[in-house]
């Protein structure tokens, strides 16, 4: 019997769940998209070879292409509310692909900005939002960990796209490398989208773990607020606050932690695998916090998260060994992962799930989006100014302070 006539009776079990299936589209997609955008860095240092220009300009780029992700975040979030994450992540992934194809014939500063900073970062404008608000949607007893499990793909994709392109870039160069990797990333996302559906009442089923009584529940407590109440409320701002805080001091890091290894005269291939370290590490975290999310409170992993960021990233600023980098590595993915899993959950604990695609999305721009547009074009900026990245990991550190501060500061929402 086809998945999509599969009827569910209250209290029966349907002979296969297709929000598995959903799943795991959603880490694949999650792992391709932002496996490639994280090797950023990996091509930075050839680019700066080949053109000349500085840190700020290039980390610009990035910084432009997080403002775009941000800006059809909200888009992309609105989109999935009402058709579903099958055609956004279909249109996306065409984008991004697109983008790194155009990126190997990149001979000009404008021509950066174009190809990766607004193709590259609309279409991952739709990467985010679309898998994190779907897996809340198909997952109610284990959200976090579900939602944390899915979003391995990030740290998979991190974890093994940075080294494949160092190595592509040493074998190649970095013209055919993005030529190769925007292939790959054009056919697999859009292949992989088809198999995605919006929430469970598409294939007739009910999401996991949701008994009749907690739907009542959920309903009762979470379920009136629109983008409008939510934004009327403290929590609002102090959340978006925290995903600042958060996406400044991960992208400082993404964008800059290759270049800083390499300056230390470690070696291209070592410095590709303190970022891959980060992203492997990120899974653990995902899927550990993920997983302590759901007994103790996504809040909880946040306060967690940034606490050990920030002592990350104050050994950091004395590191000059490999084995130090390597140290500050698995502690900052962990953390990293840690936090990313519970960035949904706890939208939608905090505002329920009918506008969360919407909320989630107005909520990434005014937050993680400008945190990550701003911390690798400052961080470029204070190097090129410097030549030395200690004063800008300092920035780093004490923003993960800040941010720690602000989740300390947030309590639940009244009910409505």
């Amino acid at each position: 019997m086809p998945v999509q006539q599969v009827s569910q009776s209250p209290g029966a079990r349907p002979r296969f769940f297709y929000g598995y299936v959903v799943a795991g589209a959603a880490f694949l997609i999650a792992a391709i998209a932002y496996g490639s955008y994280n090797s950023f860095g990996v091509f930075f240092e050839p680019l700066l070879a080949d053109f000349n220009w500085n840190r700020a300009t290039i980390s610009g780029a990035l910084s432009l292409s997080w403002i775009m992700q941000g800006v059809f975040s909200i888009i992309m979030g609105r989109l999935t509310d009402r058709v579903g994450p099958r055609i956004v992540l279909t249109v996306c992934g065409f984008l991004v692909g697109l983008g790194y194809l155009l990126m190997s014939q990149v001979g000009a500063v404008w021509q950066l900005y174009l190809f990766y900073g607004v193709i590259v970062g609309s279409g991952m404008g739709g990467s985010w939002v679309p898998i994190a608000s779907t897996a809340a949607r198909w997952f109610v007893k284990r959200r976090s960990l579900m939602t944390g499990i899915v979003l391995t793909g990030v740290g998979a994709g991190t974890l093994i796209v940075p080294p494949v392109a160092s190595r592509l870039i040493s074998g190649y160069n970095w013209s055919t490398s993005y030529l190769i990797l925007g292939g790959i990333v054009l056919v697999a996302v859009v292949l992989v989208a088809q198999l995605l559906r919006r929430d469970p009442t598409q294939t007739k089923q009910r999401p996991s773990g949701e008994s009749e009584a907690e739907k009542q529940e959920l309903v009762s407590e979470t379920h009136a607020f629109s983008l409008s109440k939510a934004a009327r409320t403290r929590q609002f701002w102090l959340a978006s606050g925290m995903f600042f805080c958060f996406g400044f001091s991960v992208y400082t890091i993404m964008a800059h932690i290759v270049l800083d290894a390499s300056g230390l005269g470690i070696s291209s291939v070592s410095a590709a695998n303190i970022l891959a370290t980060i992203g492997g590490l990120s899974i653990a975290g995902r899927i550990m916090l993920g997983s302590a999310a759901d007994r103790f409170g996504n809040r909880q992993i946040f306060i967690v998260g940034f606490v050990l960021m920030a002592a990350a990233l104050f050994w950091l600023v004395p590191a000059r060994e490999l084995w130090g980098l390597y140290l500050f590595a698995v502690v900052f993915g962990f953390a990293f992962g840690g936090c990313a899993a519970s960035e949904s959950p706890l939208v939608a604990w905090l505002f329920g799930l009918t506008s969360h695609g919407l909320i989630l999305g107005v909520m990434n721009l005014l937050g993680f989006t400008f945190g990550a547009a701003i911390g690798p074009l400052i961080t470029g900026h204070i190097f090129d100014m410097t030549s030395s990245y200690q004063l800008a990991f300092i920035l780093a550190a004490s923003v993960s302070v800040a941010g720690l501060i602000l989740t300390v500061l947030l309590s639940p929402t009244e009910k409505t």
